[in-house]
């Protein structure tokens, strides 16, 4: 059997961490996947053993590289994508955390946003990194771990401590703690990175006292990260490319156009749309961001995100144990007579547009009839319904008019939900063959570096569509629907 050239794409996630290696077609050679916990430590507090993160990378590279060898394929680079804003603190010369991961729905530093919010920061952090002042990034977290660990901040102006996202905390160990740096993109997700002159900024730097010693070098999306080391992965690659795992489904999804919209759909939701050379403000409370960045030239995007999706689902599983299996929910919701129904997912606040950190989740419209099926179907629902509202500020925003909506994501197997979801955004929505388009996306980028595809028109030739679902519902149909949805979500918030 001849061999065949591949690309190892490392897809660490939320829940789980996923290795894929894909050919250089973009045709999935083989793939490995396991969850590690998830830490609570107080109400609206998430977090993640660091080393968990790493040995369930490690385990399913692995596993996905003795399947792809198998099947006569060979990795020749690497590609990572990653769960983004999640933090990360360790000590540089021992290579350990200083406290667990603070992930991305984490809320704990809510109360230093709003203090900073109410001081009149956020205008100027808003113009430099697109962002707005809330938990869910980088910055404040932070600052929490210099501030909560004994020692840590002497130690951080003494350049003792590095920090990092997900991506730069797994290239830190698969390099043997030669290679400090992460992308553009991710480096966009932190507060203190200017998406204008795509550097770090010393006055968001001083804003929320971090040391400049601690941050990684920002690279582009498609660069010479380093090589890892055999003692670490067995095998000595190239890791050629990184992206934040929105961003990654952007060049999976090829939306390389500007106005072109793609949605992921996992733990939470989050919808990029293209907007070319021009980083555009946003008037309804989107995300300005880095949308990837070639040969030194960024591209960016205005991002929606939405904290609960898919998540809403695993809760009804494992919280609320009314069903086995997430396959379940599909047959459910199509058996449901859930009208009048809503559920406002606000488990650790609500995301775009609201941004209401301090909401938390609601159910209304219970009847005695009532039951499982419609409880599956108000959470399905409330996917499709957050997707909307994101759309709607899109639209607002950018002027384009949207006509497509491109999803990925584990969440868009299910039919059910993509037609509910063309149904209630008024939009055809396409499902690629690949849908594991975040992992594609780190092979693309990792790919380009490596000289195996040309240009990102070479990349964007091998998208496929595997399904179209229109809108089968009456405009005055869903206005009722989104009418009602907008009544629940105002009963939820807190500002």
């Amino acid at each position: 059997m001849a061999e065949r050239d591949g690309i190892l794409a490392i897809d660490q996630g939320t829940t789980s961490s996923r290795a894929i290696v894909f050919d250089t077609d973009g045709n999935i050679m083989a793939t490995a996947q396991q969850e590690f916990p998830q830490h609570y430590p107080h109400g609206g507090w998430v977090e993640h053993d660091p080393q968990d993160l790493l040995e369930s990378t490690v385990n399913t590279c692995h596993r996905a590289l003795k399947a792809a060898k198998a099947a006569g394929v060979h990795a020749r680079t690497i590609g990572i994508t990653n769960q983004r804003e999640t933090t990360i603190v360790w000590d540089r010369a021992t290579g350990e955390p200083i406290h667990n991961a603070i992930v991305w729905q984490d809320r704990r530093t809510a109360e230093r946003c709003a203090a900073l919010k109410a001081a009149g920061h956020e205008t100027m952090v808003a113009e430099r990194t697109g962002l707005l002042l809330d938990p869910y990034f980088s910055a404040t977290k932070i600052a929490w771990l210099l501030d909560n660990v004994a020692g840590a901040r002497a130690r951080a102006k003494a350049g003792e401590l590095a920090f990092g996202t997900v991506d730069t905390w797994l290239l830190w160990k698969l390099t043997g703690g030669r290679s400090h740096a992460t992308d553009a993109t991710n480096a966009s997700r932190t507060l203190l990175f200017d998406i204008h002159r795509q550097d770090w900024d010393d006055e968001l730097l001083a804003l929320f006292d971090i040391p400049r010693a601690m941050l990684p070098a920002v690279l582009d999306s498609a660069a010479d990260f380093g090589t890892t080391d055999a003692d670490v992965l067995g095998v000595t690659l190239p890791i050629e490319g990184i992206a934040g795992d929105q961003h990654a489904a952007v060049v999976g999804q090829g939306c390389f156009r500007p106005g072109m919209i793609k949605s992921t759909y996992g733990t939470g939701c989050f919808a990029l749309i293209n907007t070319g050379e021009e980083a555009v403000p946003s008037h309804n409370r989107l995300l300005t961001t880095t949308a990837y960045r070639i040969n030194g030239k960024p591209t960016y995007a205005l991002e929606g995100a939405i904290f609960i999706a898919g998540a809403a689902i695993q809760w009804l599983r494992d919280e609320l144990g009314i069903i086995a299996h997430a396959s379940q929910s599909e047959g459910l919701a199509n058996d449901a007579e859930a009208e009048g129904l809503y559920l406002v997912p606000a488990f650790t606040g609500l995301g775009a547009p609201w941004w209401d950190p301090n909401a938390r989740g609601a159910i209304f419209g219970l009847t005695r009839n009532t039951g499982v099926a419609e409880f599956v179907h108000a959470a399905l629902d409330s996917v499709c319904l957050q997707t909307g509202d994101l759309l709607e500020a899109m639209a607002r925003d950018s002027g384009t008019p949207q006509e497509t909506l491109r999803v990925d994501g584990g969440m868009v197997a299910n039919n059910w939900l993509l037609q509910r979801l063309a149904d209630l955004t008024g939009l055809a929505v396409e499902r690629p063959e690949v849908i594991e388009t975040t992992a594609l996306g780190a092979a693309y980028l990792a790919g380009l570096q490596h000289g195996i595809y040309d240009s990102l028109e070479d990349v964007n030739s091998q998208w496929a569509l595997n399904a179209r679902f229109e809108p089968a519902i009456s405009r005055a149909a869903r206005e009722h629907i989104v009418e009602g949805w907008h009544d629940a979500v105002r009963r939820t918030l807190t500002t």
